[in-house]
């Protein structure tokens, strides 16, 4: 019997800024097909830009990045089409592409492939009384040779997201905030932390694909920021601090591969 079912599954095809809904799509060893596969690097520090340095960086939620056709598992990624704030829209292969995104951010910077073998990214930290740090900005690795935070995949159910509208009932909890790979709807849909119980187990998905649950995921200032209609909120992060360390929703790798499609029923081991 099904434990749930997958509600949607999302791209973020250029790490940091807004991705895309999908219907269906490939999981290789490495997580959803295409997923973080380009990054920005400022010129300056040799870091990746990240949202999570939104003093450095505050404009990047305005932009979104799309495939311009949907990448094909063991053939090249198809080029990717970024919109900026002003609704113009560049190819990443377009030779003035970094010329022209260093222009809307006002930092010079280049864009990169997944592949440095020690990537690394600028975090600030909200004065926040909850947090490990406070009103600094540190220094944080990332996987080798991926554009990942700490894992390649990542699992949000709409029982965590239904938990936190009842503790921050002002709040917009919304499924953009926190950035997942794929939303799960329970069975048993109650409003609860349910992902808590997940690290060390597995995930069956559709008739293919398998995760193991390696841990929860800890947020960060990104899930404050505004985004679209999305309102900056501080509080979306201080709830998630007081009642759930920080955490919503976990991390998984692939053990293995194949296709993911919404509706696709979910089985935990």
């Amino acid at each position: 019997m099904a434990d749930g079912a997958v509600l949607t599954l999302w791209r973020y095809p250029l790490k940091s800024m807004q991705g895309e809904e999908l219907n269906a799509s490939h999981f290789d060893d490495r997580g959803l097909l295409g997923d973080r596969a380009l990054a920005l690097v400022d010129v300056e520090t040799g870091k990746v830009v990240s949202a999570k340095n939104p003093r450095k960086w505050p404009e990047l939620f305005v932009f979104r990045a799309v495939f311009a056709a949907p990448p094909e598992p063991g053939g090249p990624l198809p080029p990717v089409a970024v919109v900026l704030p002003d609704g113009s829209v560049i190819s990443s292969q377009d030779a003035r592409f970094a010329e022209i995104v260093s222009a809307a951010l006002g930092r010079p910077v280049t864009l990169a492939a997944a592949g440095a073998p020690q990537p690394t990214l600028e975090e600030y930290w909200p004065d926040m009384a909850e947090l490990d740090h406070q009103d600094t900005v540190t220094d944080e690795a990332m996987p080798a040779g991926t554009f990942f935070d700490l894992a390649g995949v990542h699992v949000l159910t709409t029982s965590t997201i239904n938990r936190l509208r009842e503790l921050h009932p002002q709040g917009r909890f919304e499924v953009r905030r926190f950035r997942p790979n794929i939303v799960v709807q329970l069975s048993d849909d109650v409003a609860e932390f349910a992902e808590n119980k997940w690290p060390g187990r597995q995930v069956h998905i559709g008739d293919e694909v398998v995760l193991e649950i390696t841990g929860p995921c800890p947020r960060c200032v990104m899930t404050t920021l505004p985004q679209g209609d999305l309102p900056k909120d501080r509080e979306i992060l201080r709830t998630a601090a007081r009642y759930n360390d920080v955490h919503v929703g976990v991390y998984a790798e692939v053990r293995q591969t194949g296709m993911v499609r919404r509706g696709d029923a979910v089985a935990l081991d």
